[in-house]
């Protein structure tokens, strides 16, 4: 199993370009947003296929890959002190067949895809068919949350919390793909604390991870 990267630097607020928008997103207009939009996952999903390869394991390695690529996902909070994590990892919900319900695993992101995709066998295999909130407990501070609707083709997503907007890593949440003429999309939702990104850093998310879809063979391996 790949060992869990935990590793940040703290984020001086004095010099960090993001100061004053932290500041007014976080205490005098508290607001976070969500962008949907529609991916081609065609050439991956093939990929998958033909490799024998679950397709969300790769879902969640390439949506983690491009986080890795982008500060503005990666920021947390570690003791009440901002901070910049090297990576981050994908905490999403597995189904249970029987009754429906849902539990969250979550799996250390590793760089190398084979290996990610082993540790993600190993967790469901070991947590998948445990029928409790979270199986499998939290080891960090740096998790972000992840998942798929594979039963529904939306075209908007968003959580809602109940208590105040106070975490900045993304919320993902994918939709039901659909085929046409030979094209499969899917669409995909972003949600993020507007203190620390605005909407063309996700548009940037939106762009590798389209580029990121089209070219598995240069993203994912299995050796």
């Amino acid at each position: 199993m790949t060992t869990i990267n935990t590793n940040y630097h703290p984020i001086n607020q004095t010099t960090w370009p993001r100061r004053e928008y932290f500041y007014y997103f976080t205490k005098m207009m508290p607001t976070g947003f969500t962008v949907n939009a529609t991916i081609d996952i065609t050439a991956t999903l093939d990929w998958a296929h033909r490799h024998e390869v679950k397709f969300n394991a790769a879902y969640l390695f390439l949506v983690s890959q491009v986080l890795t690529r982008h500060p503005e996902f990666r920021v947390g909070m570690v003791d009440d002190q901002l901070v910049e994590f090297d990576v981050v990892h994908p905490s999403y919900s597995v189904l249970h067949e029987d009754d429906h319900s849902i539990s969250s695993l979550w799996t250390a992101y590793s760089p190398n895809f084979s290996q990610f995709y082993q540790d993600y066998l190993q967790d469901i295999k070991r947590f998948g068919s445990q029928h409790t909130p979270m199986p499998k407990a939290p080891q960090s501070a740096n998790l972000y949350m992840i998942g798929s609707i594979p039963w529904l083709d939306f075209t908007s997503y968003t959580p809602l919390p109940f208590t105040p907007l106070n975490t900045y890593f993304p919320v993902i949440q994918a939709g039901q793909y659909t085929t046409k003429g030979g094209k499969t999309t899917m669409p995909l939702s972003f949600t993020i604390h507007h203190a620390v990104a605005d909407g063309y850093h996700v548009s940037q998310f939106y762009q590798d991870l389209r580029d990121a879809m089209a070219q598995p063979e240069a993203w994912l391996t299995t050796d």
